[in-house]
């Protein structure tokens, strides 16, 4: 089959291999899926360049967690009536060495949801990372119905949808934005303000759309950087649910300040999310897209030819949408 891959730590040009590798073959409680496309997420290239020292001790790693496809043949323990089914993956690469970025991809039968009709196949490959890590942000602290949440870059990859779903589960959804096109994004996708965090008094502002009132959840992209507006505006009682702190990677606590208010800090990677969260989270997303009630921001679309390219694409920062690999 057609894939690519690396076998050492490095710039995606430097390491990111593209060529021909033996086909997988479906063991006992997976399926083989011909996959149709293949997710590129920050998580990904941030292995290809190092964050997991002993990837590699087993040998060479075909990146990529998040594709969708169709599945072709299913091992034993599995029921054959899943052949021919439309399915996105998840959890590709993890704990594991062979991702989706290839045309086959063997995986745990449980790992391949069904993919609705109505779903593309792009969309499908956005649905892993993206999508479960903002169902866990959002509900993993029970539910938001009558809540304030501030979701912080309302507009990236998972703000955008932790907005959806708090909003489409009855909460007033706060989400910061630094222009007006993610602003409209924002206000589309379903929230109810907009605050620019790049002003000069963003706290001020987001107790101005509260009515002075203090928030109850906050849905956060950088946890370092926005701590300090964080602490300031959560509720006594409150839940911080963070993914990502990629500017300030090593943060300081202003522990009095959090205890005083008993909050609640909740690191949140779907690799390691319950399996109970992990089976609600694909519930709800196959009702929302039976129902189309997801919107999606897909930024670029590439082949897999240009992997290089799509990785490059991530580590400049600059999209908000997904990046997505077609596997021609």
């Amino acid at each position: 089959m057609r894939a690519a891959w690396f076998e050492e730590f490095g710039t995606a040009k430097g390491v990111l291999q593209l060529g021909e590798l033996d086909k997988p073959v479906a063991g006992p409680g997976e399926v083989l899926v011909k996959l149709v496309t293949s997710g590129v997420n920050p998580s990904d290239v941030k292995k290809r360049a190092g964050s997991f020292p002993d990837l590699l001790d087993a040998g060479l790693v075909i990146p990529n967690s998040d594709g969708a496809g169709v599945i072709e043949s299913v091992g034993e323990g599995v029921d054959a009536s899943r052949i021919g089914e439309r399915v996105w993956v998840y959890q590709a690469q993890f704990a594991r060495r062979f991702g989706t970025a290839a045309e086959y991809v063997a995986i745990e039968s449980r790992r391949a949801p069904v993919l609705p009709q109505s779903a593309s196949f792009e969309v499908g490959a956005c649905l892993g990372i993206p999508v479960m890590t903002a169902h866990r942000c959002v509900f993993a602290d029970g539910d938001v119905a009558s809540q304030t949440v501030l979701v912080t870059g309302g507009a990236g990859r998972v703000g955008h949808y932790a907005v959806q779903w708090a909003s489409q589960a009855g909460a007033t959804v706060i989400a910061t934005a630094s222009n007006d096109a993610d602003e409209s994004t924002c206000r589309d996708a379903g929230a109810h303000h907009i605050v620019n965090h790049r002003g000069d008094d963003v706290v001020g502002a987001i107790m101005a759309a509260t009515g002075g009132k203090p928030v109850d959840r906050i849905v956060d992209v950088e946890f370092g950087a926005n701590l300090p507006v964080s602490v300031e505006v959560l509720c006594v009682g409150g839940t911080i649910a963070t993914y990502s702190s990629t500017q300030i990677s090593e943060p300081t606590l202003p522990f009095f300040k959090m205890m005083y208010k008993d909050l609640t800090l909740r690191l949140v990677i779907v690799y390691a999310m319950p399996e109970a969260a992990k089976q609600h989270a694909i519930a709800d997303i196959d009702n929302a897209l039976t129902e189309n009630r997801l919107q999606h921001r897909i930024a670029h679309t590439l082949p897999l030819a240009e992997i290089v390219k799509a990785n490059e694409i991530i580590e400049e920062g600059s999209i908000r949408g997904a990046v997505v690999l077609t596997i021609d």
